[in-house]
């Protein structure tokens, strides 16, 4: 009972330990969402869009006009000295709420843009951090290897000296080990490459630590494969992207047939008329309105502007098409790495449990017998590899989880 206590209460510790791992992840991923610059320049780019739209459904600015006489026209009243006329154009009917429209749809793009920006960020941070994990690990195993290394090399001087062995054995640990440190010392140096990336990407202090687990999660992939192709068709956010932008075409279509139509305009004339020759003070007239239309008359101008926009429709549909065929060769082959990471965590956890027994079992041999050093080595070399190699497909697995979930616009 005692046994299965101890057992549960290192799963428990084990899954506590992951969660927090990924509360970690949580906050550095909060993080660079709040400080990230890049990220910043998409989010202001879009602020600048949403005021596109209070500045095109506006209605053309008033023209206010002053005319003054060089040489007063007389009147029976009096000589009109100058004259002040302000006018007033309104666009066709619904011109101006079709530009508004096209103005909040570019918007809403813009705003795709972003949230394509953010989720690019997401899943580079959320790689990082896995190189981090697996770079680490890499350093603690080697580190692990060259301790294990060196009790052998302890065990071969005294086999040595012993007169059992010869020096060779001796030899080929110095070597090992010298090979060993030298990768030990680049991990090292690309752990601290890691970490400049990864802080920069958050956009804090370089010297600053990083929190990595222990041990990464396992967590699968929650959706098959037919959803995720589904929600990617669905919620990308390029592909929202060209949505908006060619529901902005077909609005700025309507602007288009609409800048075809009469505008019109509206004003009033005021005259100021000064005192006539018999000295009395003129009257002033005023209050002389005036209606004015323009006739668009030069049509394959208009027809340019709306053919114009129907290539554009068709370019959009044609982008769209080329976006989703590209972004499913993308998932194709982030879904081949995830398949590939799932099987290889299996097959490098059966590989190196057989090996690590092997390798006791020489070590065994080895040390109540004369055998063959070069087997223990071999042997040390693969449960090397199969460490890694476990540690290397943790990573990518997770690493392909992020791509994936990036594409579906997660």
């Amino acid at each position: 009972m005692k046994k299965y206590k101890t057992i549960i209460g290192i799963l428990l510790l084990l899954i506590s330990s992951m969660v927090s791992a990924q509360d970690d992840l949580n906050r550095y991923l909060e993080t660079a969402a709040k400080n990230n610059p890049g990220l910043k320049a998409k989010f202001n780019e879009y602020m600048a869009a949403l005021e596109v739209a209070p500045q095109v459904k506006a209605l053309p600015d008033p023209q206010i006009a002053f005319g003054y006489f060089i040489q007063p026209v007389e009147t029976r009243v009096g000589p009109q000295e100058f004259k002040i006329s302000a006018s007033q154009i309104f666009p066709w009917f619904g011109t101006l709420k079709a530009k508004e429209n096209a103005a909040f749809q570019l918007a809403k793009a813009k705003y795709e843009v972003f949230n394509e920006a953010k989720s690019e960020l997401f899943n580079e941070v959320r790689s990082t951090y896995y190189n981090l994990y697996f770079n680490n690990k890499a350093i603690s195993i080697t580190d692990e290897n060259i301790e294990i290394l060196n009790t052998f090399r302890q065990l071969a001087i005294i086999k040595v000296e012993s007169g059992l062995v010869s020096a060779v054995d001796e030899y080929r640990i110095e070597m090992e080990i010298g090979d060993l440190e030298n990768q030990l010392a680049l991990l090292k140096d690309k752990q601290y490459f890691l970490e400049v990336m990864f802080n920069n990407l958050l956009n804090t202090d370089e010297h600053e630590s990083i929190l990595v687990p222990e041990s990464l999660w396992t967590n699968d992939f929650s959706f098959s494969k037919q959803e995720a192709l589904d929600s990617i068709r669905i919620n990308n956010h390029q592909l929202l992207s060209i949505d908006f932008q060619a529901e902005a075409l077909r609005y700025k279509k309507d602007v288009a047939n609409k800048n075809g139509k009469p505008s019109f305009s509206i004003g009033v004339d005021y005259t100021f008329v000064g005192k006539g020759d018999n000295n009395m003070a003129g009257t002033d007239a005023f209050m002389f309105p005036k209606v004015g239309i323009t006739i668009p008359l030069y049509r394959n101008k208009y027809k340019a502007m709306v053919q114009e926009v129907i290539y554009l429709e068709t370019a959009k549909e044609n982008e769209k098409v080329n976006k989703i065929n590209v972004l499913e060769i993308l998932f194709e082959n982030g879904w081949k790495d995830y398949r590939d990471a799932d099987r290889r965590i299996s097959l490098y956890e059966s590989q190196l449990n057989l090996s690590n027994k092997s390798l006791k079992l020489l070590e065994t041999d080895y040390t109540t017998g004369n055998k063959n050093f070069e087997e223990i080595l071999r042997m040390e070399r693969k449960v090397l590899k199969y460490n890694l190699e476990l540690e290397k497909s943790r990573s990518d697995k997770q690493a392909a989880i992020s791509f994936i979930t990036y594409l579906m616009g997660n």
